[in-house]
């Protein structure tokens, strides 16, 4: 059986169901339930228009679990006969179900999940295994989301600004288990731009395709971090960085700038950079200032810190993160390098030792850790 196949056709089949009544939740268990006759029958016998059987099969199960029901005998007589019209093109059933995934009264944990399950078609096992939690707690998860979405989920719709921010959400979860949620969240988010006529879905796909672009650098065969100036750039993705330059461009090109992109055009003048030290800090300095008008982010304004140290020396930086709060996450981290800049090698390695201990992960507690040691050794000699 075609897995690329099913996983497009799901969302189209589920958003088939809720348009000729079903609930999302019911409809959703009704296409699984097809699913597992598919995968029991396809093999040997595949239809000739697996979309039209899925809903088929899908709208029959549907409609047994209605008349299963005796509380529900009235809406029984609404659906029990199947509409005669057959399905229509996937691309307005799918769309609806981003933004029902994306719902205002889901947590951004649920939204992501059920976003996998709907519209990615990823197994419950599978999501749980990506997000390391055990079946059952990811099921308890996508249940409950499921029953918030079928409540008034018809009503109440998200809006363009949380389907991407869900989207970026899977991006940034990376990769564990045996799901590439990177990759998965490209697949879906070039899926939505293909949907949707807006800029800011362009500059979230741009976005992800010029960070991917360097996923192979990033890591070293040890496993531990390489920073941005220190990657091998002949190891970049060339292809996803030139589709990532051009998606990108077609979005500006509509006068609407939006968060993601700008953080997309930081990310195209970093990939445009043949080695560390051509790196346009100056024109990424002015990207950070509109991207700080645009949300008002204390963490853009972080980055902007090190990026006017790039500019205009370690002092400018320093100057720059003092008008930060200390408490913000990684403020340590670039503080230490700041002052590597300047010099102060004494102060550096203290804070990157104190930034260690305040490391979120493994790795980057251990690359601080390793740079706070590289000063200390530095100083010895």
């Amino acid at each position: 059986m075609d897995e690329s196949l099913v996983r497009r056709l799901i969302p189209e089949v589920i958003g088939v169901l809720v348009r000729r009544g079903a609930d999302f939740a019911a409809a959703e268990d009704a296409v699984q339930e097809a699913l597992i006759e598919a995968l029991r029958g396809w093999p040997d016998d595949p239809p000739r228009e697996p979309k039209g059987w899925l809903v088929s099969v899908a709208w029959r199960r549907y409609v047994d679990v209605i008349r299963s029901e005796s509380t529900r005998r009235r809406r029984e007589d609404a659906v029990a006969v199947e509409p005669e019209q057959g399905p229509t093109s996937g691309t307005d059933d799918t769309l609806q179900l981003y933004f029902l995934c994306a719902h205002p009264a889901l947590s951004s944990a649920s939204a992501v999940a059920l976003t996998l399950r709907a519209v990615g078609g990823l197994t419950t096992r599978q999501i749980a295994d990506a997000y390391l939690v055990p079946e059952s707690t990811m099921a308890q998860r996508i249940s409950r989301a499921k029953r918030t979405v079928a409540k008034d989920g018809l009503g109440r719709p998200g809006d363009v600004a949380t389907v991407l921010r869900v989207l970026y959400l899977v991006f940034n979860e990376g990769y564990s288990g045996d799901v590439d949620l990177v990759s998965e969240a490209i697949r879906l988010t070039r899926q939505l731009n293909g949907l949707i006529d807006h800029p800011e879905v362009s500059g979230l796909l741009a976005l992800m395709l010029l960070h991917h672009s360097r996923r192979t650098a990033r890591v070293a065969d040890d496993g531990s971090l390489v920073p941005l100036a220190e990657q091998d750039r002949r190891r970049w993705d060339t292809a996803a960085i030139a589709e990532g330059v051009v998606v990108l461009q077609a979005a500006l090109a509509r006068d609407r700038l939006g968060e993601y992109q700008a953080q997309a055009a930081i990310a195209a003048l970093h990939a445009d950079a043949a080695t560390a030290a051509e790196t346009d800090w100056v024109q990424i300095v002015e990207w950070y200032d509109e991207l700080s008008a645009l949300t008002d982010s204390a963490v853009v304004r972080l980055n902007r810190a090190v990026a006017v140290g790039e500019a205009d020396g370690a002092q400018a930086g320093l100057a720059a993160l003092r008008e930060l709060d200390p408490d913000l996450p990684r403020f340590t981290a670039v503080d230490a390098y700041l002052h590597e800049r300047a010099g102060e090698l004494g102060t550096a390695r203290q804070l990157y030792a104190a930034a260690a201990q305040r490391a979120t992960n493994l790795a980057e507690r251990d690359h601080l850790v390793k740079q706070a040691a590289r000063l200390r050794d530095t100083r010895s000699r």
